[in-house]
C-alpha cells in the first residue's frame, strides 16, 4: 500500500513536470518522507539500547527485513520465508541492506540482492539473519510468559528475555530438523557465480547456469525477469558500501532511492507488479549490456540540496 501510494505520487509529479522529477521535486517529495522516515526507523531498531524481539512468522520481505533485521531478537518459525525481491519492481535491496547483505559471508548477500530468492529459517539462522528458531504454534505461550516477566534495567532484560526464550526453543527443535538448508546445499555454485569482478559478469553466469535444481532455476527466473538496470545499481551499491559504517549505509540508500524514484524504472517495475498487475515490466534496457555507464554513475551522485 505504501509503495503504491508512493507510485501514484511519483506519476503525478512527472506528469506535472511533463518528464523527469528535479533534484529540487524531489527532495520534497513523499518519496523523501516515506523514505527518510522508513530508515531513520530501521536504524533506530539497530542501535536501540533496550532487547528488541521480532516475531518473524511467515512472510519476511523487502521492508519487512528492514523491520527484522536490526532487533536484537529476530525469531523464525517453521514457516518463515525471507527474501530481498527489489529488482521485480525495478528498485534495489534497501532498508539497510547495504548493511547486512555484506555481513553474510562467501557472497551470498550479493546471490541473494541479485536474485530475490526466497529463503527458509534454516538459511536465514546459517546466514546470521535470524538468531533465535520457536515453533509458529507456539507464540500465545511466549506472548504470555513474556508479560509475566519481571523486566529490570536494561542490560538485565537481555539475559531475561534470552532465558524466557530459551524455554522455547528446546521445545522447537523438533519443527525445524526436516526443513532443508538450501543455500548451505549450493554455498559452492553461489561462490562459483559471484566470484567474478563486475555486475555484468555475475548476471551472466547466473543467467547461464545449468541446472536442474528447483530452488536454483527459481532464483534465476527472478533475476532473468527483473530489472537489468536494477542488477547492475545492486551489484555497485553492495560493492561500495562494504566498508561503511550502518549510518553511511542508511544515507547512501536515501540517496539511491530517490534516485530510483526519479528515474521511470521504479515507477514502472511498481505499475507491472502492483497497480496495473500485468505483471509485463517494460524495462529501460533488455540488454544489460546496454546500459550507459553515465546513466550508472548518476545513480550515485549525490542529490542537489538548496
Amino acid at each position: 500500500g505504501d509503495v503504491v501510494s508512493l507510485y501514484h505520487a511519483l506519476k503525478s509529479e512527472r506528469d506535472a513536470n511533463e518528464t523527469a522529477i528535479s533534484d529540487q521535486v524531489i527532495v520534497e517529495s513523499l518519496a523523501q518522507e516515506f523514505f527518510s522516515k522508513e530508515y531513520q526507523l530501521d536504524q533506530l531498531i539497530h542501535e536501540f539500547t533496550k532487547p528488541i524481539l521480532v516475531w518473524g512468522d511467515g512472510y519476511i520481505m523487502g521492508g519487512g527485513i528492514g523491520l527484522f533485521a536490526g532487533a536484537s531478537h529476530r525469531v523464525v518459525t517453521e514457516k518463515s520465508l525471507l527474501a530481498m525481491p527489489e529488482i521485480t519492481i525495478g528498485l534495489y535491496p534497501d532498508v539497510g541492506a547495504s548493511w547486512f547483505l555484506n555481513k553474510v559471508p562467501n557472497n551470498v548477500g550479493l546471490f541473494l540482492g541479485l536474485t530475490g530468492a526466497i529463503f527458509n529459517a534454516v538459511d536465514a539462522l546459517d546466514l546470521g539473519l535470524a538468531n533465535i528458531a520457536i515453533s509458529s504454534n507456539s507464540k500465545e505461550h511466549l506472548l504470555q510468559s513474556l508479560s509475566e516477566v519481571v523486566w529490570q534495567s536494561e542490560h538485565e532484560n537481555f539475559t531475561l528475555l534470552d532465558q524466557t526464550l530459551e524455554h522455547f526453543t528446546k521445545q522447537s527443535l523438533e519443527a525445524f530438523k526436516t526443513i532443508p538448508s538450501n543455500i548451505k546445499q549450493h554455498q559452492n555454485t553461489i561462490e562459483q557465480l559471484t566470484k567474478f569482478d563486475s555486475g555484468l559478469k555475475v548476471y551472466n553466469a547466473i543467467l547461464a547456469l545449468n541446472t536442474d535444481n528447483d530452488w536454483l532455476q527459481r532464483a534465476q527466473a527472478k533475476l532473468k525477469k527483473g530489472s537489468p538496470l536494477s542488477a547492475m545499481i545492486i551489484y555497485r551499491q553492495l560493492m561500495m558500501s562494504k566498508h561503511f559504517t550502518l549510518a553511511e549505509c542508511f544515507s547512501s540508500e536515501l540517496n539511491l532511492s530517490l534516485r530510483c524514484c526519479q528515474y521511470q524504472e521504479f515507477s514502472e517495475g511498481v505499475r507491472a507488479l502492483l497497480v496495473d498487475k500485468d505483471k509485463r515490466p517494460q524495462w529501460a534496457y533488455d540488454d544489460i549490456k546496454e546500459i550507459p555507464i553515465e546513466l550508472l554513475d548518476w545513480f550515485f551522485i549525490p542529490i542537489a540540496r538548496k
